[in-house]
């Protein structure tokens, strides 16, 4: 009997593997290689039986039916897994001084409009007022002047806009801000409010059948750049929310929490074009330089 390296059972992942063409990318091959192991070991190791992968492959059909131009399953599947955030932790391993990173969400889907410092970006007034500033430096603290600041949030009742089109005005509760000369920042806003991912597709069904619940705590998103620095995605939490401790994306970290506190001041107030009281909260961002930029220096 001779060798023809057919497909068995126990050399199934050696076939494939070997299948691969000598053209095929290095990286390309390395993922590949790695990815069919894998696989092959869990439906070796959990005994997968032909109705489970026929119901495997329907989930993941009905995944990518349910992505739209505002919707993409796949990445809330991702951040359910646990899988959106691991990926960002290994990306930015040595944050060193750095803000650290979470993951991007599945609601940032348009452009943030370009808004000057002091705007506010809750277009329908609706919620409880907040005053958010911040500062962008390098790790070395020195200010970073003209940084993007990109923010995006969810409104006081834990919807995004693009959820609610012909509720909430377009473009609701967005923003590109540019810092000062001294690297500072400020908006006027509304404190958001907790939410669950949407639900009603597949990867909600995953979530009930394995007894989880939905939710994210309040947050507010951030996507920070600057010339020369490596460019960061976070969240700012709002300490005290429901679900700090179990975030159904598991994004939260414990720097990136911080108090609200009420400001009752009349005057300042006014001045600030908010109404009284109001909430304020203070997130500085720090970046680090690009490897790019620390090849360029002598």
């Amino acid at each position: 009997m001779t060798d023809r390296g057919l497909f068995t059972e126990e050399r199934s992942a050696e076939v494939v593997i070997d299948s691969l063409g000598p053209s095929t990318d290095p990286r390309l091959r390395e993922i590949l290689t790695s990815l069919v192991q894998h696989l092959h070991d869990f439906v070796k190791d959990v005994q997968l039986t032909e109705d489970e992968w026929s119901k495997g492959i329907e989930f993941l059909t009905r995944t990518g039916h349910t992505c739209n131009d505002v919707r993409q399953e796949f990445i809330l599947l991702s951040d359910v897994l646990g899988v959106s955030m691991l990926v960002e932790t290994i990306n930015h391993r040595a944050f060193d001084h750095a803000t650290e990173q979470t993951v991007l969400g599945p609601f940032h889907m348009v452009d943030s409009p370009p808004r000057a410092l002091g705007d506010t970006i809750a277009l329908d007034g609706a919620g409880e007022p907040c005053l958010v500033t911040g500062r962008v430096t390098g790790a070395d603290g020195t200010p970073l002047a003209g940084a993007s600041v990109d923010v995006w949030q969810a409104n006081a009742e834990g919807f995004y806009d693009v959820q609610q089109p012909g509720i909430q005005p377009e473009l609701n509760l967005r923003g590109l801000f540019t810092t000062d000369e001294k690297g500072e920042f400020w908006f006027r806003s509304i404190v958001p409010r907790y939410y669950p991912i949407p639900d009603d597709g597949p990867v909600g069904e995953l979530l009930a059948v394995t007894g989880r619940h939905p939710y994210r705590p309040a947050h507010v998103h951030f996507i920070v750049r600057a010339d020369g620095h490596e460019p960061v995605t976070t969240h700012l939490f709002v300490e005290g929310s429901p679900y700090i401790d179990s975030d159904v994306v598991f994004g939260v970290k414990e720097s990136l929490v911080r108090e609200f506190p009420v400001v009752d001041d009349p005057e300042r107030a006014a001045q600030l074009g908010l109404g009284n009281p109001f909430r304020t909260v203070h997130f500085d961002v720090t970046l680090l330089e690009s490897e790019a930029r620390k090849a360029d220096q002598p």
